[in-house]
């Protein structure tokens, strides 16, 4: 059967763990869930997208978009496996990157490790040149300095190159000339500007943007180029637009550019999903929870948006301490990373206690159930051995598990150093790995100004519907949602993505002295940039425009987003925006400074192809309960005790169908475990809906 063409589009999300593929047609989905080829991720992609179009009986012709988000990048960076990366600065700053803040992350630690700069100190290179904030020049650059570097640059065996000097956002000449002179000299050399990857002030970040997109840049420039080859060759010649870490969509030459943007896609996507089905079900407050094969993320969403910030730290040496990390200056959904997947290695430390995370048994060799040569338990494997999970019915049968390898490396690993058998010591597992997250959840709504007792939570990944209800349980949530397709959440979620991008850059201009003339062209050459992005992504298609201004007392180190009018700005506008920054500061602070001179540091445009926020949807009548496929023999975690609880499968629930609690409830990519205090209801659009029977704090 074949479809028109503007009917299926294929949603692409490769993690640490498994590559998910899901492709939409209509009100019908399709989605396949397969391991993650690491060495030639290509290849998972493309054998699970030849899955689904089978399973679907759609023509290849008959795609009209693919959107694709990958953790590529940031396993480079994390793996350093990176390009050789060689850094151009100005005459005197070399170390930046490597002097960071000047801080400690952890005063109180002697043995303290520093996060560890992409380039080292011999690979940094430099340059006479000098800008003065205002973008004046004050040293011209030494072109002949430049041409200097080149015998250097090849002797380093350079693949790609960064360029980053002071101040170079306020005036790019000498950045853009360096790339100039070099193409001459070494063609073909992949360059990365900080003036156009990073465009804002403070160097440090800037300079480590810059450094990190040059690194993975030839890595995913060569990967992106070669799966956009296969795809056409399938007969799939539609779009292929990315996810970015802002949540929205961008075309594969931009991507191609500027890679660092999609360091957090995959989260991104997981993100934009919870926000679309709180507004179907009108959930103001809502905690999203991504637990996938590696890691679980957390994000807030309030009023139907998901948080959002403009740092994001990579690589952190302490991975929950905030400065530990390599900064990166781009747009990102704000939300939290817990080394608590479902691949996450479980062991007895040095006081005999059960530690999880943060590292990962990956797709190879994988859990040890997985009986692919992994010989350390997992949160898998304990989820398996007390029963979570129907092992006939994992990933869809594509997996075959073998318990009795779980049930070895829990007793060999965990169960012998602490005397306990098995089973209990995969309970011991699982309390662990909830109790990680359930804290950092806490930490992260406090940090918000939020309870998160306040919110729903809303559960996907593959691992996630078998922890929600004990992490709702410890934080004092009442109601849970776990999607439909929830195994494939985040590529579900790029589905829900608009094509939109940002751009933000810094041009210091005191309110006193506010200059509407250089703020409208500054604003037109942003609107243009953007507008740009978007309209190759969406042809034809409406769209909205954001501005705002990065605004702070002169003197204070940090700023706070200000939105700004949709039109040209005029001479009398500093007393809008003055009004403007003290009511978003008072709503922070609960005051304002009298008489202190206010800035403007930066100023961003967003562009975003419209799109309608979805509606709220009715709840269907209930419906009769089917009789369950099985019976699924696990532990209680609120008796510790074995029994037995009926085991459901998903499809054959129709909307309306009430369940109480213990049960669990198959399908394809995951399953949902439904605790004793709960009942779970088939709602609006399939969502499966948890609730507690009565208020528990445990």
């Amino acid at each position: 059967m074949t479809v028109r063409r503007a009917e299926a589009r294929i949603a692409v999300d490769i993690g640490g763990t498994f590559t998910d593929v899901v492709l939409e047609r209509g009100n019908s989905r399709f989605s396949v869930k397969v391991l993650t080829t690491s060495q030639a991720p290509d290849e998972g992609v493309v054998g699970a997208v030849c899955d689904v179009l089978d399973r679907s009986r759609v023509q290849p012709s008959s795609v009209s978009l693919i959107i694709h988000g990958t953790t590529l990048a940031t396993n480079a960076i994390l793996e350093r496996k990176g390009a050789l990366t060689t850094l151009i600065t100005t005459h005197g700053f070399r170390d930046v990157i490597e002097i960071g803040y000047e801080s400690r992350y952890n005063q109180y630690d002697i043995m303290i490790e520093k996060p560890r700069p992409l380039v080292p100190r011999d690979r940094r290179l430099t340059v006479h040149e000098r800008m003065d904030v205002h973008g004046r020049v004050l040293e011209p650059l030494d072109e002949k300095g430049v041409a200097a570097l080149v015998p250097d640059l090849k002797r380093l065996g350079t693949q790609s190159l960064a360029v980053g000097f002071l101040h170079s956002y306020a005036n790019p000449a000498h950045e853009v000339r360096v790339r100039d002179l070099l193409a001459e000299a070494m063609p073909g050399l992949s360059v990365t500007l900080s003036c156009e990857a990073c465009p804002e002030v403070r160097e440090y970040e800037r300079f480590s943007t810059a450094v990190a997109n040059a690194y993975v840049r030839p890595l995913m420039e060569s990967y992106l180029g070669r799966l956009k080859g296969r795809l056409d060759s399938l007969g799939l010649g539609c779009p292929l637009l990315m996810m970015t870490s802002g949540g929205g969509l961008t075309t594969l030459q931009t991507a191609m550019r500027f890679p660092i943007r999609l360091v957090e896609s995959g989260p991104a996507g997981g993100a934009i999903l919870a926000s679309h089905i709180a507004a179907e079900m009108g959930l103001s407050k809502v905690i999203s929870f991504d637990m996938g094969g590696t890691t679980a993320k957390i994000c807030l969403i309030e009023d139907y948006l998901p948080k959002s910030a403009r740092e994001f730290e990579v690589d952190r040496a302490a991975r929950f301490i905030k400065g530990s990390g390599l900064p990166l200056r781009i747009p990102v959904i704000e939300m939290i990373e817990i080394g608590a997947g479902g691949g996450s290695i479980a062991r007895v430390d040095s006081m005999k206690r059960i530690a999880v995370g943060p590292d990962s048994a990956g797709a190879e060799p994988g859990p040890a159930a997985y009986d692919r040569g992994g010989r350390q338990p997992t949160v898998t494997d304990a989820d398996i051995l007390l029963g979570r999970i129907e092992p006939s019915h994992f990933a869809g049968g594509k997996v075959a598990l073998v318990p009795e390898r779980a049930s070895q490396a829990m007793a060999v690993e965990i169960g012998d150093p602490l005397d306990l058998d098995p089973l209990m010591a995969a309970y011991g597992v699982t309390e662990m790995v909830d109790e990680t997250m359930a804290n950092a959840a806490r930490v992260h709504a406090v940090e918000q100004g939020e309870a998160a007792a306040e919110h729903a939570l809303v559960a996907f990944g593959g691992a996630a519907p078998l922890h929600a209800v004990r992490l709702a349980e410890k934080l004092g949530i009442r109601r849970i949602v776990v999607p439909a397709n929830a195994g494939v959440g985040s590529a579900v979620g790029f589905l829900r993505a608009p094509v939109a991008y940002e751009v933000v850059r810094s041009r210091n201009m005191r309110l006193r002295d506010f200059d509407p003339g250089a703020a409208n062209g500054l604003i037109f050459e942003m609107r243009k940039e953007a507008l740009d992005v978007v309209r190759a992504g969406a042809p034809g298609a409406e769209v909205s425009e954001t501005r705002g201004a990065y605004m702070r007392y002169l003197g204070q180190g940090h700023e706070i987003f200000v939105l700004l009018p949709l039109r040209e700005l005029d001479v009398d506008d500093h007393q809008t925006l003055q009004a403007a920054y003290n009511r978003e500061y008072e709503a922070l602070y609960r005051r304002t400074i009298p008489d202190a001179e206010v800035e403007v540091l930066t100023w961003s445009v967003t562009i975003s192809a419209s799109h309608d926020r979805p509606s709220r949807v009715a709840e269907p009548p209930a419906a009769p309960l089917p009789e369950p496929i099985g019976v699924r023999d696990l532990v209680d975690p609120q008796t510790s005790r074995r029994i037995k609880v009926p085991l459901y499968w998903r499809p054959d629930l129709e909307l309306g169908a009430t369940l109480e609690g213990p049960a669990v409830i198959a399908e394809d990519e995951t399953s949902t475990f439904v605790g004793r205090r709960f009942t779970a209801r088939i709602g609006a659009n399939g969502h499966i809906v948890i609730e507690s029977r009565r208020e528990t704090r445990t």
